[in-house]
């Protein structure tokens, strides 16, 4: 599948590098993370879903426009990718990479759905 997304946006860094770069992680990681300062969170949902609620410090790039610029620095930290459901957020990843981002990607297994199934903190 993702090889088939990586031809579909036209980039071309291989399906098996970008899975080794790209993993998911659950809620409970990420609050852990959060809880110490070492997570850099992006919401990929559009503005209507994240000014309904959305985790703590997130910061938006809906996926509608992502642009790798946009996505803050995360150097010595975890870059975690949001969406709903954790669908959406696998393209932000895939983007991500393939615009040569080199670091660790994750993906919130769940999305923000599971975030709040596990009763992680939400900002307003």
């Amino acid at each position: 599948m993702l090889k088939t997304l990586l031809s579909f946006l036209g980039l071309n860094r291989s399906a098996n590098a970008m899975s080794d770069q790209i993993k998911t992680v659950d809620a409970a990681t990420v609050m852990g993370w959060l809880k110490d300062g070492s997570a850099v969170i992006v919401d990929v949902r559009e503005p209507h879903e994240h000014r309904a609620g959305h985790i703590p410090g997130a910061t938006l790039v809906p996926l509608s426009r992502f642009d790798p610029a946009r996505v803050p620095d995360a150097t010595g930290k975890h870059l975690v990718f949001h969406c709903q459901s954790g669908r959406r957020c696998g393209p932000a990843s895939a983007r991500m990479a393939a615009g040569g981002y080199n670091g660790g990607i994750y993906r919130l297994n769940g999305g923000f759905a599971a975030w709040t199934a596990a009763s992680g903190p939400i900002e307003r």
